[in-house]
């Protein structure tokens, strides 16, 4: 069992607890060890950075130094969480003037970081550590027939920060693939849906949203599945009004990647937070669980 310091992030506690759910029990399932970083705070996710971008990064570094302490890669199962860790440990890796500001505010509270922790998203560490032939391996309800939308989102594939290609991601494909299912293509994965844009330009993200429901739909998707709180929760939410204002009628679920390999691995229900899903998945996964 390899072992991590966990970083839940706050939408896993709150907005996404499906996700907070199903990610400790598959990483449990899957032999991975999630020892959850002690005081941890909020990242300041991608919005504070626009404010104040020192005070954006000593918030995240605070984290980062906590999880120096253990010695262990530093993994979250947030894509915002990653990428706003990730990009505060690579400005002050190429800043040292940056970095030395920082470690002067951390220094009020016993801390420094010395620049070795690395951040991780879960699902690549799914697949670079465990690997998807794992993965499959360990496979007791395989999804055979179920067409699945794999959606990214943008923070997983951010350029220089992310770790899958940015025009042609990969990673959730070959997920969707080991747990037997069928990843479905269609031209609007690699766009966005609208992020937290939508609570200032609710008009503008429903059509991104509609413009991904309806590719994913023609294409024959049963359910669209992603590692992103924030995605998720758009996708989710904002399925009703969608339909309202286009004359449509999506049913789509929309999972997160932890939820999907939980059902394969034949874990309950309990154990994946499918009942905090607001698009009910049941009658598209009924069969497999």
């Amino acid at each position: 069992m390899k072992s991590y310091t966990y970083y839940p992030g706050c939408s896993s506690e709150a907005t996404a607890v499906g996700l907070g759910i199903s990610s400790r029990s598959v990483a449990e399932a899957l032999g991975m060890e999630l020892k959850e970083l002690e005081g941890w705070n909020c990242c300041g996710s991608t919005p504070y950075g626009s404010l104040d971008e020192l005070e954006a990064i000593v918030v995240a570094a605070r984290n980062l130094a906590l999880a120096e302490k253990t010695g262990l890669d530093l993994v979250t199962p947030c894509s915002s969480c990653f990428v706003t860790l990730n990009k505060a440990r690579v400005h002050m890796m190429d800043k040292p003037q940056l970095k030395a500001k920082v470690n002067e505010a951390l220094a009020a509270a016993g801390l420094e970081y010395k620049g070795t922790v690395k951040v991780r998203l879960l699902i690549e560490a799914l697949m670079n550590d465990v690997t998807v032939k794992e993965i499959a391996s360990k496979v007791k309800k395989p999804l055979k027939g179920l067409k699945v939308a794999p959606y990214p989102g943008c923070q997983e594939v951010r350029p220089r920060f992310g770790f899958d290609h940015p025009e042609n991601p990969i990673a959730l494909d070959s997920i969707v693939e080991a747990v037997g299912a069928e990843a479905v293509s269609y031209p609007s994965k690699s766009k966005c849906c609208g992020g937290s844009a939508v609570i200032a330009e609710e008009g503008l993200c429903l059509e991104l949203m509609y413009k991904l429901f309806d590719d994913a739909a023609k294409n024959g998707a049963e359910c669209m599945v992603t590692p992103c709180p924030l995605c998720q929760m758009n996708l989710d939410a904002y399925q009703a009004k969608i339909n309202s204002k286009y004359n449509t009628n999506f049913n789509l679920p929309v999972l997160f990647v932890t939820q999907l390999i939980g059902v394969a691995l034949g874990l309950k229900q309990d154990k994946l937070g499918l009942k905090k899903n607001i698009v009910n998945p049941n009658k598209v996964l009924a069969k497999y669980l």
